[in-house]
């Protein structure tokens, strides 16, 4: 195991009827900005609960946030909170709000051009305003880490960034809040939280025991759970457990001393900045096609995965490690979602494109091994087609 600091200071409060509870969690004299994406937030009457547990304090509201949160919009944001002098932010819905809300917070003090605050990957950000989150969406795991992503709509260019100073002081997890979501954001979670833990967890042994087992755990939880999640019956048991597997698959623990590959992400960002598929299905798209070309470099773990988490234990290694990624190509599209890039109406030439977009964003050695050049990216997406 690696040497590592574990640090997550965000306070979860995870339940039924949690909302009201943000009269005690927001402080008192608080000028705060609710931020959110549509009118679900309305519609289900979520934001009436959370503006009647904020009280009396001033609130004012900023909607419109897309599903890959744009840099355009969360200016207007940025300004907002400065014209109005406003000192805490609540985002209210899933992890493209709750991105989009830690790059407000890091924006609205820095000094100079915000969009350096991506360039450099949060490293420049020195201090943010102080946020929390009530999480509608289960996926991506922002609601108890450091990390956003952010796409800037003019250049088509999307980045992460992470700081400690955009942890979430809290965030509020009640899973009666997904009733109302669309079957596509469940699939969209479900494949999201799933390749958050294979990123962290299918590189190459370092004698992480704990790490592993945690891991494997939440994928098996998420390959029980997915059916019934997908049937869209307002199953609370099921609905709790895909909260916060989508929450433990990316607050840092798992990771926590071990390699990571994320190359799965890099490539699916450039493909979502390019062409607006939904995140998790591009990832759906590269992750499988990725384990096929890195069989060699993840030889060992993919054969830990094909028999810990799909109990695959007869065959030779290699048709124990093709039955295994098979598996994994079935599990997504058992969601509904395309696993092709075909299944988007994308060909061989979309392949230049990204590959084209990955170089002019320096993503020429990707994975845990820095192996994934952008030849192998191109055999990746030709597998993919």
């Amino acid at each position: 195991m690696r040497n590592f600091e574990f640090y997550n200071p965000t306070r979860i409060v995870f339940g039924t009827e949690t909302v009201a509870k943000l009269a005690d969690l927001v402080p008192g004299n608080a000028r705060v900005l609710i931020l959110y994406g549509g009118a679900s937030a309305k519609t289900n009457g979520t934001l009436d609960e959370v503006k009647a547990a904020l009280g009396e304090r001033v609130v004012l509201e900023f909607a419109g946030i897309e599903p890959n949160p744009s840099f355009e919009t969360m200016m207007q944001a940025v300004e907002l909170v400065r014209r109005e002098k406003l000192d805490f932010l609540l985002a209210v819905g899933g992890g493209s709000v709750i991105d989009g809300t830690k790059f407000v917070a890091a924006a609205v003090e820095f000094e100079g051009d915000a969009w350096e605050i991506m360039q450099k990957r949060g490293r420049n950000v020195k201090r943010a305003l102080p946020f929390g989150s009530v999480l509608t969406l289960p996926a991506t795991g922002s609601e108890m880490n450091s990390g956003g992503v952010i796409m800037r709509k003019s250049t088509h260019e999307k980045f992460s960034f992470m700081s400690r100073f955009v942890f979430p002081q809290f965030s509020i997890l009640d899973p009666t809040k997904t009733y109302t979501l669309p079957k596509t954001q469940i699939a969209n979670g479900i494949a999201d939280a799933f390749v958050h833990v294979i990123e962290q967890y299918l590189t190459f042994p370092v004698q992480a025991l704990p790490q592993d087992r945690f891991a494997e755990g939440l994928l098996q939880s998420l390959i029980e759970i997915a059916p019934q999640a997908i049937s869209m019956e307002q199953d609370y048991d099921t609905r709790a457990n895909l909260m916060w597997v989508a929450t433990l698959a990316l607050n840092g623990l798992i990771g926590a001393g071990v390699p990571q590959d994320w190359a799965s992400h890099m490539i699916g960002h450039e493909i979502t900045a390019l062409y607006g598929i939904d995140h998790a299905r591009t990832l759906a798209i590269v992750l499988p096609s990725l384990l096929n070309v890195q069989r060699e470099h993840k030889r060992a773990k993919l054969l830990q995965y094909a028999e810990r988490v799909w109990h695959i234990s007869e065959g030779t290694e290699e048709q124990r490690i093709d039955q295994a990624i098979l598996r994994t190509r079935e599990f997504f599209e058992g969601l509904g979602i395309q696993t092709r890039l075909s299944g988007y109406q994308l060909g061989e030439d979309a392949i230049d494109a990204i590959l084209l977009q990955l170089e002019a964003h320096g993503m020429t050695t990707l994975g845990e091994q820095q192996n994934i050049t952008l030849e192998v990216s191109r055999v990746i997406l030709q597998g993919a087609l």
